[in-house]
């Protein structure tokens, strides 16, 4: 047997434990989420139902309305994300190239600020956006979250563009490049691995965000999926393990996506460097 097949088996024993310690809980989930309520609470535990009922997922998106929940929940994180890089790119560039006076006060300000807790802000945030007129408006969470992880977003992305060398902006400026256009065609193609992780951080955690959310969106139609599943639990007075567990496995489904998106991008990217 060849080497690399041999390195790959011990690879993959080796992991398999770990891998089953992640997997399980999707897995439950899976297996609650195609159950009929009466057979959750049975006696003898299965994991594979008698039959597939799909019917927790048609009954989630058709009479619970959580498919409205899941686009609200998308337009608010890609919002966040968007405005987050937004001004995070050109701050984090200039901090990196440019000498700046209290530079040095200013990254250790960014990054105390993330010690701070969006709870704590709760009321100022209902306060200002009450008097904006933004309550129940997703443009406000967008402007919130946006907000909340700008400062890591900057402090992350100037760490990435201290680590490319000057030298190619440089030759690009000889080559008769202005400052912005060689920041568009050198410096950020370059950056992109740094981008992805930023990216994905901002999304997530807009994503998974729920004080604030539910303090500022009063409405059922405007709920985000993680106020959405909590409220599920309250139905008609039980607990609809099936159906909470269908609305959590959709749930993780758009933050897998971007994940495995970003991931395959950022192998990409870190493959070809500055070499190309």
């Amino acid at each position: 047997m060849p080497r690399k097949v041999v390195h790959s088996v011990l690879c993959w024993l080796g992991l398999s434990p770990l891998l089953i310690v992640v997997l399980f809980p999707y897995a439950t989930m899976l297996s609650t989420a195609l159950k009929q309520k009466d057979e959750i609470f049975q006696f003898e535990t299965k994991w594979l139902p008698d039959t597939l009922y799909f019917g927790n997922f048609v009954e989630l998106f058709v009479d619970r309305g959580f498919g409205r929940a899941i686009g609200n929940s998308l337009y608010i994180s890609i919002g966040a994300t968007l405005v987050s890089l937004l001004v995070a790119l050109p701050a984090a560039y200039a901090l990196s190239r440019l000498r700046i006076p209290g530079q040095s006060a200013f990254r250790t300000y960014l990054l105390v600020t993330q010690m701070i807790s969006p709870i704590v802000l709760i009321i100022g945030l209902f306060r200002l956006f009450a008097y904006l007129g933004m309550i129940n408006d997703l443009n406000a969470l967008v402007f919130a979250h946006s907000a909340f992880y700008m400062a890591f977003a900057v402090w992350m992305l100037q760490s990435y563009f201290d680590t490319i060398p000057k030298e190619l902006e440089e030759a690009a400026w000889m080559d008769g490049a202005s400052r912005l256009k060689s920041f568009w065609r050198v410096f950020l193609p370059l950056c992109l691995p740094g981008i992805a992780v930023t990216s994905l951080f901002t999304f997530v955690n807009s994503w998974n965000e729920y004080a604030i959310s539910l303090t500022i969106l009063r409405e059922g139609s405007l709920q985000t999926a993680p106020v959405k599943i909590a409220f599920l639990t309250g139905t008609l007075y039980e607990t609809e393990w099936n159906i909470i567990m269908a609305a959590t496995l959709i749930a993780t489904v758009p933050v897998a996506i971007v994940f495995a998106s970003i991931q395959s991008y950022l192998i990409r990217g870190l493959s070809l460097g500055g070499v190309k």
